[in-house]
């Protein structure tokens, strides 16, 4: 694979040390040995479906700095856009997960389904690096996974 193909030891490395808080999250859903556990040190807003929710939104608006600046690439009408379009995942997430139920994981699963089609978008039109949409796939497949656990009967 070429050198500009290859994702980046660095960015996979943190890429993949992000993913922890919704591994978390699901494992103390699933677990609640290990959520009982847990809580004797940490606040409930560090175990289940809390931690998904919390973190995801962090994330969201997280990645929409991200997009603003893959903008800074971008000249005439594309830079109009690419900045307009950089600020609805902090914008829909702000908006639409706005307690702790499953209405609330449903949205901010569908805001991480958006931000995906962004970065394709982004890479599409150059102003990502061109490893970049193969990192994003990954990570979101993971947070796409963990946010479900809670969501299942």
């Amino acid at each position: 694979m070429d050198n500009d193909r290859r994702i980046p030891r660095p960015a996979l490395l943190l890429g993949l040390a992000g993913l922890i808080p919704f591994l978390w999250s699901a494992a103390t859903h699933l677990s609640p040995a290990l959520a009982g556990w847990a809580g004797q040190w940490l606040p409930p807003m560090f175990l289940g479906a809390y931690v998904g929710l919390t973190y995801g939104t962090v994330i969201l608006s997280f990645m929409s700095g991200v997009l603003w600046g893959f903008a800074t690439k971008a000249e005439g009408r594309e830079a109009g856009a690419a900045y307009a379009l950089s600020v609805i995942p902090a914008l829909w997430v702000f908006f639409t997960v706005t307690d702790a139920s499953a209405n609330s994981t449903i949205f901010l699963a569908a805001g991480f389904v958006g931000l995906l089609l962004l970065d394709a978008m982004y890479s599409a039109w150059g102003l990502a690096p061109v490893w970049w949409l193969r990192l994003r796939v990954m990570l979101t497949v993971v947070v796409l996974a963990c946010l479900a656990i809670p969501l299942q009967a």
